[in-house]
This record gives structure tokens, sequence and C-alpha cells, in this order.
């Protein structure tokens, strides 16, 4: 045990001398706009050039501007010819060694050079990918430079903001030429008990030199330590070692080891436990290479009559569609930013994640792993049949092979994902022969990279092209379609060995009716969980409304029913509405939603201030889980409702009177959950919550909120105008001006999707009583002193935060 644990601990630390090296290339890159002839030279001058550090997007950089080529589904924002220039050194050693530059994702149209030699172009945006650097372009022990060159100019290129440039990360990989294939470490649990779990762990080594070498592999699998490589015994749950092999020259050889864990923790949503398998190449005794793999023990499965299956509990997936900007970020998004979202999400029920309609970013994934979501990992918005004039369909014949294959092999170990998807509302399935074929040929790349998983199609209209009756569905593993729940049910009946499921759906109260009353029914994927950027049906709009929550985070009134459906907690909401005979579109916070988006015909409001404060009646609706639900006005009980049992709201009638609407929901009789909301007086001042903590004045209570200096690490600190009593007041549109002292990044936003205002400027108009700020050390620097926020406006008093260094919120 003792020397297999030495040995992964020697290759997986990529220590001097050893041979593995995987280095970071995010930081000290030059960057201009720009197309300029001669640029992947080294010699070429770039003094002029921005210094920065990938991931980075330059399209959210802005302007906004309805002139800008990408549109409304651009977000009107810039798009064009980008260029990015690093200067990075070999270890004197790298001799003789493979080199590789990988990149995790590049918008779009990417071309790479090393020392002016050209390594390859890579069309789609939403891919990994690397590229081996020949020796002759390099300068071991010297100066190499590294250039990449994206281009985005033809638009429109995607029906939603897409982002632009370098904006994942990127390494520097250096490899023995035996060494393990990319992504070559699958780890598979192909037996579960409660006892004991077989794990499978396939590594695909190669041989890349011109003599046969003759190796040994060596695996285990221990407990989840995060990124840490630290290898303690008593985390070892067990091990294999190979016999000597012998691969030939440029050839390869599949390792195929078990490992018995006893006693295993299943990853499941509530306690998404994970493990951490390393599989450790050797030839006569010296290690050459080391790939770890984080996985879970869990089977996940779809049964044809009974839906959606997770370590025997059967359930709905309860999704939600999410595009991968995030919005003041752009598609550069740090971690938390993500993490918060996600928090936010699951704490409105949400379980699942569709990545719409691409992939994601490796860590995206791992935080869904982490977090105990699952996912539907998607491929393509179209195939051979184009919905804009520059999209994918231009590179689909081409790319589309190995974009599966890559981004499969990529990412076959999260425990997370439980479905690939092929597409999303394919515009070729009209021709059935055409589709049928494209689906032969990449169904069996998906099943042949990984096996376990199964493979759907967002269908669109599939009663129109018939999918249903020409077999094109029944290809498919699972049969997914778009907002046609009736349909889809119907095609299960005419076959109930078929298994379906919602790949994206309306959020009304009939589309969840329909998963949640018909067992086969696995669940839904509701379009959207996130506002996101683009996809804007006119100009002022740069955004679509659509989601459960905004771009900030703010849950919309909407959400909340959701959460009394889908929430296992109790809980209850009030939300006042307006009817849409007359819709009063000067009420504080209303904004139309796009044409596309069907919603139920009432303008809903979170608050007890509408704008006619005189004697006039209400309507009141409450979302709640709870068996009753009583509701009072200024301590005076306006009646009991019972639990509807088809899911509607409970409404109420109210006679407006200024003060406070309050309501108590029950289960048998006891209190279970409460929601109030109150009248809001004049604005007065500003209050901040950072992570949940309010803070008022930093001179009266010195609050500070711990902030890692990594640039993952990220504070969103949450602006309220308030009354004097601290009231939010909805109305509240004032100019916020922010100052932010110390060596740090701010970035602002709120969400109103029709604000042309720069995310990296220092002013920000409130929006329905709020806006955030989120704070990042700059990169590099010094975190002995905190930050400090300060919020002011015009005729309120302001407020102020410490931004202090340490890891874990207040």
């Amino acid at each position: 045990m003792k020397r297999c644990l030495a040995l992964l601990a020697a290759a997986a630390l990529w220590a001097p001398g050893a041979s593995a090296v995987d280095r970071s290339l995010d930081q000290d890159w030059r960057f201009t706009r720009g197309d300029f002839a001669g640029a992947e030279r080294a010699g070429f001058d770039d003094s002029a050039w921005r210094r920065l550090d990938v991931p980075h997007d330059w399209g959210i950089e802005g302007p906004f501007d309805p002139m800008n080529p990408a549109g409304g589904a651009g977000a009107f924002l810039p798009t064009g010819v980008g260029w990015y220039r690093k200067h990075f050194a070999l270890p004197a050693d790298a001799a003789g060694r493979k080199v590789y530059v990988a990149f995790e994702g590049v918008m779009m149209n990417s071309d790479v050079w090393v020392n002016g030699v050209h390594l390859g172009r890579r069309p789609y945006g939403y891919v990994s990918f690397r590229y081996e650097v020949p020796a002759r372009a390099l300068k071991a022990g010297g100066d190499n430079l590294l250039a990449v060159r994206v281009n985005d100019a033809d638009q429109p290129a995607s029906r939603w903001y897409a982002g632009a440039g370098i904006y994942r990360h990127v390494r520097l990989e250096i490899l023995d030429p035996v060494h393990i294939f990319a992504d070559g470490v699958f780890v598979t649990t192909p037996e579960i008990a409660a006892d004991r779990a077989t794990v499978h762990v396939e590594t695909t080594v190669v041989n890349e030199s011109d003599s046969d070498r003759e190796v040994q592999v060596d695996s285990a699998v221990t407990k989840y330590h995060g990124p840490e490589e630290h290898l303690p015994p008593e985390d070892l749950e067990g091990e294999a070692r190979s016999e000597p092999r012998r691969i030939p020259a440029h050839g390869a050889a599949v390792f195929d080891q078990d490992i018995a864990v006893a006693h295993p923790r299943l990853w499941n949503l509530d306690d998404p436990n994970l493990y951490t398998a390393r599989a450790s190449v050797e030839s006569a005794g010296r290690p050459l290479d080391a790939q770890r793999a984080d996985f879970g023990i869990r089977d996940a499965h779809f049964e044809a009559a009974t839906g959606f299956w997770l370590n025997g509990r059967n359930f709905k997936v309860k999704g939600v569609c999410v595009h991968a900007d995030g919005s003041a970020f752009g598609a550069a998004v740090p971690l938390d930013v993500w993490r918060r979202r996600l928090q936010i999400l699951k704490d409105l029920g949400a379980n699942a994640i569709r990545c719409a309609h691409n992939p994601p970013a490796p860590e995206f994934l791992e935080l869904c792993d982490q977090m105990g979501f699952l996912v539907m990992d998607e491929m393509f918005d179209c195939w051979t049949v184009g919905k804009n004039i520059a999209d994918y369909h231009l590179y689909f014949d081409q790319w589309s092979d190995a974009d599966v294959r890559d981004t499969v092999r990529r990412d076959r170990n999260h425990p997370s994902i439980i479905l690939y998807s092929v597409g999303n509302e394919i515009h070729d399935t009209p021709n059935a022969d055409l589709s049928k074929r494209i689906l032969a040929r990449l169904i069996p790349i998906f099943h042949e990279n990984d096996p376990t998983r199964p493979v759907t199609q967002a269908l669109l209209r599939p009663n129109a092209s018939h999918d249903y009756d020409d077999g094109l569905a029944d290809m498919l593993d699972v049969i997914g379609t778009n907002y046609r729940d009736d349909e889809l049910l119907a095609a299960h009946r005419a076959n109930p060995a078929r298994k379906i499921i919602g790949t994206e759906n309306h959020h009304d109260r009939q589309a969840w009716l329909a998963v949640r009353d018909h067992a086969p029914y696995a669940g839904q994927f509701l379009w959207s969980g996130i506002d996101y950027l683009g996809e804007s049906p006119r100009w002022p709009l740069v955004s679509s409304r659509s989601g459960l929550i905004d771009r900030v985070g703010t849950p919309h009134p909407l959400a909340y029913e959701r959460q009394a459906w889908w929430s296992a907690r109790p809980v209850v909401h009030i939300v006042r509405r307006t009817g849409a005979s007359a819709p009063r579109v000067t009420d504080p916070g209303y904004q139309a939603p796009p044409a596309n988006y069907r919603l139920r015909r009432e303008v809903l409001f979170r608050d007890w201030t509408p704008q006619d404060l005189g004697p006039h009646q209400e309507s009141v609706e409450v979302y709640s889980n709870c068996q009753q639900v009583e509701l009072f006005l200024n301590g005076r009980s306006l009646g009991s409702q019972p639990l509807p049992a088809d899911a509607s709201p409970r409404v109420w009638k109210v006679d407006f009177a200024a003060g406070t609407i309050r309501a108590v929901a029950s289960n048998g009789g006891r209190e279970a959950a409460t929601d109030e909301l109150r009248t809001a007086g004049a604005p007065a001042k500003l209050v901040l919550r950072a992570d949940g903590h309010r803070v008022e004045n930093l001179n009266d209570h010195t609050r500070s909120v711990a902030l890692d200096d990594t640039p993952d690490a990220v504070a969103a600190v949450e602006v309220d105008v308030v009354d004097a009593q601290g009231t939010l007041v909805p109305s509240g549109a004032q100019n916020l001006h922010f100052t932010l002292k110390g060596p740090g990044r701010l970035r602002l936003d709120s969400g109103d999707n029709s604000s042309h205002e720069d995310f990296f400027g220092s002013e920000r108009r409130a929006y329905q009583g709020r806006c955030f700020a989120f704070v990042q050390w700059a990169r590099g620097a010094s975190v002995d002193s905190p930050l400090v926020l300060e919020v002011s406006a015009p005729g309120l008093a302001g407020a102020s935060l410490s931004i202090g260094p340490g890891s874990h919120p207040l």
C-alpha cells in the first residue's frame, strides 16, 4: 500500500525531476481587439497591448449598441477579432518529452501558434481541446511565444450571448512519450451494494516513442479531498497494480483494474459524496505520468414505466435550463458566481441543470458534483441547418464527431451527469433520412466513449416533423421533447417502452401537473433557471427575462410558486398581482416578458407598496406547500385556505390598507412557515447585505466579510434602498455611487434587463430598490489589509463594508 501511494504522490505532485508537468498558463497575457498581420510571430511588437489574465471575455466590456452586428441575440454587445499573446519558458529537462497546450474553451474560431508555428484551428467555442507542440517549434530553456487569434466577426453566430476570447483556463502539459492519454482515466461502478462496491478504473496509456516500452499501471481510490494532492494513508479505500505490459512504439494499451470499496458512501442529492481515482504509469521503477479522476459511486437510470431512479429511489427531475453567461462577468464566470446562483436554485427546489445548449466549463460540472445537482450535458443547438448565418451549422459536418468525442471523454467521470443531449430543437429533423443518418453516426460516439449514460435530444414539434412515427425518436435512449407535454405523454401511451423526459418546459401549472401526475414522465427542465444576456426581442432590452431568478440572483415572484411545488421543506410566500386587462406598466418593477415567454397573464410583485396607496382592492396570491394558510392584514385575519390539490395558488381579494400583510402556514395545526410584506415609506438610507449578512454602516458596526484571494472568489454585495424602518422601497431607482478602497476589482449589476450601464463602472442605478456589487481581489494583490466598499446616493444615508482576507464568509 505505501509503495503505491508513494508512486501516485510522486507522479501527481509534478515536482521538479518528475516526468509530468501540468502548469497553469492563465496569467500575464497581452491582448488587443482587432486583426494584426504577423501577430503570431515572436518578434511582433505587442508592447501597447493590454496586460491581463485569462479567463477573459472582451465582449462583456461593451459597450451595448443597437448597431452591433450580434444584435439582440448577442445582447447588442461587440464582436470581432481579438488577439492574445503569452510568453512562457520550458523547464531545462523538457527535451525529448511531449509538450501540449490545453484550452478549456475559446470563443470562437480560434487559431493557435507557438513561435509562429500554427498548431490548429477549433471553430466551436464551447469544447475543450489541446495541441501537441512540435519539437521544432520550441526553445527548450528559452522564451517561447503562445499566440491565439479568436474571430466571431461573422454575426449573428448564436441565439444568445456567447462571449468572446479565451474565456476558460489554459494549461501547459509536459509529458514523457509514454503517458496516459488525454482524459484517459475512465471510472465506472458496475457493482454497488451496501457493504461493497466495485470501482472499475480503465486507463489508456500511449507510447509515442520510437521503441517498445514495458509499463505498469498503479491505481488507487481515496476519499475526495478537493484539488489537494495530499494522500493520507487512512484515506486509501483500495488499490490495484497491473502486470507489466509491453506497448509497441506509437501504440496504445488499455489497462482495466477493479478496486473494491467497502461500505461505500453513495453520491446522491442530499449527500453528494465523492471519491478520487488516481492512475499512475511507471516504467523500470520510474514514475512517468499520473491522472486523477474524481467520481461518485451511484446508480442512476431511467425506466419507461416509472421515470428516473437514483440509488434505488424514484423521484422527479426538477430541472432548469441554464445558459453559460454570468451577466456582469460575461462568459468568463468565476466559480463563486455559479456557486451562489446554484444555491439559490437549490433553495427553490431545483435538483437538476440542463446546460443549454452546449457543453459547460469543466469546473461547472465539478461544482454540480459537489453540490448535488443532476446534469443534462448538451452538445449542439444546430446540426446542418443553421438558425443563424454564422452559427455551428457551418462546421457541423467536419467537426461534430471530434467535438462529441472530446467532450464525452472530458465529462464522463462526473456523477452529476445523467444524460447527454445530442441537440436542441434541431431544424434538420423534418428531413427524417438526413436526421437519422446523423443520429446513427453520433449516438455510437457517445456510447463508445461512455457506455454508462443514455443519450437524448430536445425534439421540437415532434408531431409536425413525425419524429414519433418515422423512427427518429426511438433511436434515442430517452426521448426528450420541448414544451409539448401532452404529445410526449401520448407518445408514451402509444409505446409504453419509451423512456421520456421534458427537456424544455413552461413555468405554468399544467406543465408541472403533467410531470407530477404521470409516473413515466421522468421530469422537466424549465426555460429558464436564470435570466441571461441575449435573445432579446428588441432594443433596449439586452437580456431575456425567463428565469426563476434574475441575472443577479433575485427570485422572480413566480419562483416562489415553483418552490411551493418543488421544495421538500415548508414554505409560504405572498405576492400581489395586477390583471392583464389593464397592466399598470408604471408600477415599480414592471417589465414585459419577451414575446416567446409564456407567462400567466398577471403581473406579479413581491411587495405591499402599490403605486396607489389609497382605498382599492388588491389580489393576493399565496404560494405554499403547507396544509393550511391563514392571511392577516395588520393583525386582522382574512381567513384560512387549504392546500389545493391542483397546485393552484391560494387567492384572496384584499381591501388595501398600508401596514403589514402576513401569511401563516401550518401542518397538522402547527405553524410551519410564515411570510410578511410591509408597506414602504420614503427612501431614507442604503443597507448592504453580503453573503446574507446585513450591514448598515461600518462606523456603527464593524462587519467584515471574508474573501479568498483566488480568481474564483467573489463577494456578492446586495445594496438595498430602504425607508427609515428598513423596508425595501420597490420604486427605488436612485443612482448609486460605489468606491472600492484597496487592491480589489469591482463589477456592478442589477436585474434591469434594459440597462446599458457599464458593468465595470463606479455607478449603477438601483432597480426595484436594489443592485449588486461583485468584489474580487486584484490578481497578485497583497491581502494584508481589507478592502472597503462604500456606497452612496444623493439624499440617502450611505453604507460601507469591510471585505477582509479569508475563505469563509461570515
